[in-house]
């Protein structure tokens, strides 16, 4: 058993508990999933889930329906998949670096520059080794439906731009509590602050960080930009988002209801990497219309600067496997 498992109601308020005791609610005619983000609704990947809520509800005739709660409603991006993990919510999507610290195999999808293109991104996402990742969270009650396109991360900051790692020198950077984001930031010389994504902007504000990085639509739907007026398209990490259902709740489906739910899901992800395409030209006009300088360094700059963190994954061989495996995908 995990020690996130362990202390899971040391965790998370009794209230929320007791409010959720239940996260697929059996009816007379049909049952629902709650579905539980930290995203703003006008987010490309919310919309994917609005899609896949559309097609499972047209699936199962009303049988099997989501409500979604976006916006950190029930709770951060750690606390939903703790709540997952306990059957207290059904569903959750969450970055895949948030689950290095539930399913380890996840680490490898956060590993700077670990992809050459976006269809090489696809074709591992979408292959053996995705579907492997998506199920290797199963033990920990955790499991993986599909993957979002969440594009490439990259660093906006409030005084200055960042266009060499040298830059970074000084420079507190928001990262995601994941423990590869930190080990990258501060291989590239940056000082690592893991800051919950719902408390970001006035984290910007205050001067508690220097900048943060994310991808482009996230950096317009958060309103960041309306605070850091440098961003600097490094691409240094192309991470997806995850969608997971609780194992709890998974084996309450029925087989019919699973293939539902999976089949919605599959279809969702085709719509929301539309979507994507979409609103990252859209998000970089916006920002620059909005006064954001908009800056293309050097990649391999970067790139160099963090190998070390590859090679530290020598002496685990599971991850060390997966790295072989994805970078001769290419």
């Amino acid at each position: 058993m995990t020690s996130t498992f362990k202390y899971t109601f040391k965790i998370i308020p009794f209230i929320i508990i007791i409010i959720f005791h239940t996260s697929c609610i059996k009816q007379e005619k049909h049952k629902i999933l709650k579905l539980a983000h930290g995203l703003d609704p006008t987010h490309p990947v919310h919309k994917g889930m609005e899609f896949m809520a559309k097609v499972l509800d047209e699936k199962s005739n009303g049988k099997l329906t989501l409500q979604i709660y976006p916006s950190e409603q029930l709770g951060s991006e750690r606390q939903c998949v703790e709540l997952l993990q306990i059957g207290s919510l059904a569903m959750t999507k969450v970055s895949a670096s948030v689950m290095e610290g539930f399913a380890p195999k996840y680490k490898v999808l956060s590993l700077p520059y670990i992809f050459k293109s976006k269809e090489h991104t696809f074709s591992v996402l979408d292959g053996e080794i995705g579907r492997e990742l998506l199920l290797s969270g199963e033990k920990y009650w955790l499991r993986g439906l599909t993957f979002y396109d969440a594009g490439s991360r990259s660093f906006y900051s409030k005084d200055s731009p960042i266009l060499t790692p040298d830059d970074l020198s000084g420079l507190k950077i928001r990262v995601m509590k994941s423990p590869t984001a930190v080990n990258m930031i501060r291989a590239m010389g940056g000082s690592p602050t893991p800051i919950s994504w719902g408390e970001l902007y006035t984290a910007l504000q205050g001067g508690v960080v220097d900048g943060a990085e994310n991808n482009p639509p996230s950096f317009y739907t958060s309103h960041h930009y309306e605070v850091c007026k440098y961003y600097s398209l490094d691409e240094h990490t192309t991470i997806p988002d995850v969608l997971l259902i609780s194992t709890v709740i998974w084996d309450q489906l029925t087989t019919e209801e699973q293939d539902w739910l999976q089949e919605a899901a599959d279809e969702s992800k085709k719509h929301q990497r539309i979507l994507w395409a979409e609103s990252e030209k859209e998000s970089l006009e916006s920002v620059q219309e909005a006064g954001v300088e908009i800056f293309y360094p050097d990649k391999e700059l970067f790139a160099e600067k963090v190998t070390s963190l590859y090679d530290d994954y020598k002496s685990d061989q599971e991850i060390w496997d997966l790295i072989q495996r994805i970078l001769a995908q290419e």
